[in-house]
């Protein structure tokens, strides 16, 4: 079965969106965006980055959001830059978890990946196992197999891993493992699995990223105090940029930071936490204001502790699909000179995924 027509299929299921008729993901409606698109990376790109973007830019059937094609951009940040970007799914591959549905993975291949990380103007990534695939780690492996060792990758395992699996993995380029507790996308986890698990990959120099919501920190703390591994937060523990930078739920994630110098943080994913935008969208140069206070205290509290990314191609956004391009322009809001950004960009993520180089 060709690519087209897998993904297709699983469109007619209804696993991006609402089920539709019977063929409806190889009608006409759906690829007239991505016609629109592949029209518009065709005018500004080589016939290489089209190819390779083919399929990833489209409008979903069901009502979710295409990606619109990044712009060219206006931020001057340093060379040799690494960034932090999402794998979901390839095509090829029918892995998903039961709760895949909530997640409404896009279908990607390492080219597609890599195309636009070269589009940013990035020479190395970091690929995130996603949610969606549970702990079938072949799509994120296969592509950093392919990255000519520019790619390092984080890795969901379960107790059961195997030492040799491990090995294999860190021959590939896996330096991490992800825990998630956010609770609306998966299920819960014994801490002793995870602890378990954690002990295990400190032995090869890895380290642990925890995604969570800044509400459960409390909860959380004794847990992820007692990880005897390099610790990296995602997206700055979710904070609820609703409330004042100085609050009470923000300060607590800046001691747990402070008081244990093992923990980094991402400071990633404005998308999802701004409430007020404006989202990073139509050339929109100041997006995301409301994020920017809280993304900004922690680079200049922890210059040599954050690192940042892209998130693309972004899952389970409903609202608006962001302009990457757009996104690394968010950068200097953030990073607000040019020694907090290479630190940001180069020196840290360097220090952390590549530390050998």
């Amino acid at each position: 079965m060709s690519v087209v027509a897998w993904v297709a299929d699983l469109a007619d299921q209804g696993l991006f969106g609402t089920k539709g008729t019977e063929g409806f993901a190889r009608s006409k409606d759906w690829r007239t965006e991505a016609d629109r698109i592949l029209a518009g990376i065709a005018s500004n790109n080589s016939k290489r980055t089209e190819r390779h973007f083919r399929w990833n830019s489209r409008r979903r059937p069901g009502g979710s959001i295409g990606m619109p094609v990044p712009r060219r951009l206006a931020s001057r940040c340093p060379p040799a830059r690494p960034m932090r970007i999402v794998m979901c799914s390839v095509p090829g591959r029918n892995t998903l978890t039961r709760r895949s549905a909530n997640t409404r993975p896009a279908m990607l291949r390492g080219k597609q990946l890599y195309a636009l990380r070269d589009h940013l103007g990035f020479t190395r990534n970091v690929v995130v196992q996603a949610t969606c695939h549970g702990a079938d780690n072949d799509a994120m492996i296969d592509a950093l197999h392919h990255s000519d060792g520019r790619a390092r990758g984080i890795a969901t395992v379960r107790r059961d891993v195997s030492d040799t699996e491990l090995q294999a993995m860190h021959d590939a380029g896996v330096r991490g493992v992800r825990f998630n507790f956010v609770r609306r996308l998966v299920d819960f986890t014994p801490r002793d699995e995870l602890m378990e698990i954690a002990g295990r990959i400190a032995t090869l120099g890895w380290h642990v990223v925890i995604y969570f919501e800044g509400i459960d920190l409390p909860e959380l703390w004794d847990f992820f105090t007692a990880l005897p591994t390099t610790i990296v937060v995602d997206h700055m523990g979710r904070p609820d940029v609703t409330k004042p930078v100085d609050g009470p739920e923000f300060e607590l994630f800046l001691k747990f930071m402070r008081e244990h110098p093992n923990v980094w943080s991402k400071v990633s994913c404005p998308e999802r936490l701004s409430v007020s935008g404006p989202p990073a969208l139509n050339g929109e140069q100041n997006a995301y204001r409301d994020v920017v206070p809280f993304a900004r205290r922690i680079v200049e509290t922890f210059p040599d502790r954050v690192l940042w990314g892209t998130d693309w191609p972004h899952p389970n956004l409903k609202d608006h699909m962001p302009d990457d391009g757009l996104l690394v322009d968010f950068i200097p809001h953030i990073a607000t000179t040019p020694e907090l950004q290479r630190k940001l960009l180069v020196d840290n993520p360097m220090r952390l995924y590549w530390p050998e180089v």
